[in-house]
């Protein structure tokens, strides 16, 4: 390593992350960046599990420097912000509690913040689940049919994009942008992301940059992240036009077909559509018992693929319904 190294802060929000805390510290004490130039800021949002006991045994265990600072409002935007206001780097990393990263993760970030004209440097997202239903969940994270061209999940390709997971910074950019916007608890990043391009800056993914993602691992759990994400969409596009664009809307209006599917058989009036909507069923459930089928995965696990696929497209389009009427009410009340 160089000897004029900057000096890197890395922040990381958490809240009851004991099942993952202690592989992600394992990974980051791995690093190859010089230890002494990375301070480590886990912002917590009211654990009640082991986590805050854990990431300070294991900092002690790795002689890494870090802190534990509180997050009083518990959501990732607060919880960046916070971290930035304490921090003392001159880059500012965005980690992840459910990932693990490679040893070069933060000297590949901070190389290519060097020697690019990126304003955010990132990787892609390689999706990994525990358990036979958190190993059929990563697969539909890890699908085009399940996530669309969601570039950091789908492809590894060295491109400037529109969003990157997590996230590579100067310091001087906040002073130029401003920080996470704290009204958006799940689509922060890319509202940042769109700032960012809007100023005539460029978000950099890395194709020697990545990082290993732990999905949900039951049912219920990725439901209600799908329907969490799905209702950040629906608020975000109403509340801030520009940053989301059309591709995301796909899961909503898939549910508006089921409605009108219903309609058609209920109703006289709609039967003419009958035939539209049995085309668009078939080709639906034609493609996810194809893609389902692919992949490695035992029999039963493949039967329980082809279930996740509608349950993650319905619920997103649920969510996102539900942050549509929710922007709606916003825009009215200002």
């Amino acid at each position: 390593m160089s000897d004029n190294c900057k000096m890197v802060s890395v922040i990381i929000p958490v809240l009851n992350e004991e099942k993952y805390i202690s592989e992600l510290i394992r990974s980051l004490a791995g690093q190859d960046y010089p230890h002494e130039l990375i301070e480590w800021l886990f912002v917590d949002g009211g654990s009640c599990d082991d986590t805050i006991r854990l990431i300070k045994e294991d900092l002690n265990k790795y002689g890494l420097i870090g802190c534990v600072l509180n997050n009083e409002n518990k959501t990732a935007p607060y919880a960046f912000n916070i971290g930035v206001e304490n921090s003392k780097g001159d880059i500012i990393i965005r980690m992840d509690a459910h990932a693990e990263f490679p040893e070069n993760y933060i000297s590949r970030c901070v190389y290519y913040l060097e020697t690019t004209d990126a304003w955010n440097v990132g990787g892609y997202c390689i999706t990994k689940g525990r358990g036979s239903v958190g190993e059929c969940i990563a697969q539909v994270q890890s699908s085009k049919f399940g996530v669309g061209n969601s570039t950091f999940r789908v492809s590894q390709e060295t491109a400037y994009v529109d969003t990157v997971p997590f996230g590579a910074f100067h310091r001087e950019l906040f002073d130029k942008i401003g920080l996470f916007d704290t009204s958006l608890p799940r689509s922060e990043d890319n509202e940042f992301n769109y700032r960012i391009r809007k100023n005539g800056g460029k978000v950099l993914m890395a194709g020697d940059i990545y990082c290993t993602y732990y999905c949900r691992d039951k049912v219920s759990s990725f439901a209600q992240m799908s329907f969490a994400n799905g209702n950040a969409v629906g608020y975000t596009k109403l509340c801030h036009p520009g940053v989301m664009g059309i591709k995301y809307l796909i899961p909503f209006a898939f549910d508006l077909s089921i409605i009108g599917a219903l309609l058609s058989l209920l109703s006289k009036k709609f039967k003419i559509f009958r035939p539209l909507f049995a085309l668009e069923f078939i080709v639906y459930f034609f493609l996810d018992i194809a893609e389902s089928f692919r992949n490695k995965l035992r029999l039963p696990q493949k039967v329980l693929t082809t279930l996740l696929f509608p349950i993650f497209h319905i619920s997103y389009g649920a969510g996102t319904f539900k942050g549509l009427v929710k922007g709606l009410k916003t825009k009215i009340k200002k």
